[in-house]
């Protein structure tokens, strides 16, 4: 990447109040960018708009602000790639809809199950369903007819993404080391399409990073997997996909992953207490994975 200007992000979804562990991860994707003279762009990924709420939004900005990080476009100070607010990103992903159902990567699904429910947002480790089990799945030779292409939210129709059975899907993470999923296998046809007419998670990062020129994403290790999902999608649209980065999550006390819900835990909480940012920043910084 030393010929092209290295460009991370932080993407998080105004959901809820950020937590110590978003703010570890954010702040090596900071590192990472500062280290290479780049740029890091701030998105919110607000793609959600039953759980995305306004009052999280403002809270992610001051808190982030707070904690001494500094991001170069975004959707406070704007640049070229914008609008940087995944809802107000639509047209994108619409087109990236058309482009895979035109080359055939994508079938209709009837199928109501916990991961379509689920398909807005990043899909941790411990959140992975079982492997759809292709009931909808047409078959490879038969086209799918063009009156179906885009059918209304009420037909309770999803799209998912058909993986090549039986490939090793392959990449070399910058902490983890080569990684290996084999589609069909650890992974199978993902949703891409919501019934209710919004794009999945698994899709709208996948435009926005490319859009936005993202050369390396930074985040946590529990996406380990939503990569190799991610790679076919790329591969599907033709656009070169980044480097990617997966950081260690910061657990409780329980070793249990750190979520929005350990509101004691979240950037507000700790401001609320008195503790100074460059407490919070040492605590990031410590080595270890078990918040206290």
């Amino acid at each position: 990447m030393s010929s092209v200007q290295y460009r991370g992000r932080l993407a998080p979804a105004p959901t809820g109040y950020l937590h110590i562990g978003h703010a570890r991860t954010f702040w090596t994707a900071q590192q990472r960018a500062a280290e290479a003279q780049g740029v890091l762009v701030l998105r919110s990924d607000d793609i959600d708009a039953v759980r995305a709420k306004m009052a999280f939004a403002e809270a992610m900005f001051e808190d982030l602000r707070w904690l001494g990080f500094r991001w170069q476009e975004g959707p406070d100070c704007g640049g070229p790639f914008g609008p940087y607010e995944q809802s107000q990103r639509r047209s994108y992903y619409q087109a990236a809809f058309e482009q895979l159902q035109a080359a055939g990567w994508i079938y209709p699904c009837r199928c109501t199950r916990k991961d379509v429910l689920r398909a807005l947002q990043a899909p941790h480790a411990a959140d992975e369903g079982p492997i759809y089990p292709g009931t909808c799945r047409p078959n490879p030779h038969v086209r799918i007819p063009h009156d179906t292409r885009r059918a209304p939210a009420t037909s309770k129709l999803n799209w998912r993404f058909r993986v090549p059975d039986g490939e090793t899907i392959e990449f070399l993470d910058g902490l983890f080391g080569r990684q290996q999923f084999v589609a069909g296998k650890d992974f199978g046809d993902f949703v891409v399409w919501r019934h209710d007419d919004l794009p999945a998670y698994q899709l709208s990062v996948v435009v926005d990073d490319a859009a936005m020129r993202i050369t390396e994403v930074v985040r946590g290790a529990d996406l380990l997997l939503s990569t190799a999902r991610q790679l076919l999608l790329y591969r599907a649209l033709g656009c070169s996909p980044p480097a990617f980065y997966h950081c260690p999550l910061l657990t409780d006390e329980a070793g249990v992953r750190l979520a929005k819900r350990h509101d004691s835990l979240s950037l507000r909480t700790l401001r609320r207490q008195g503790i100074t940012p460059e407490r919070v920043q040492a605590r990031m910084n410590a080595q270890g994975s078990v918040a206290s």
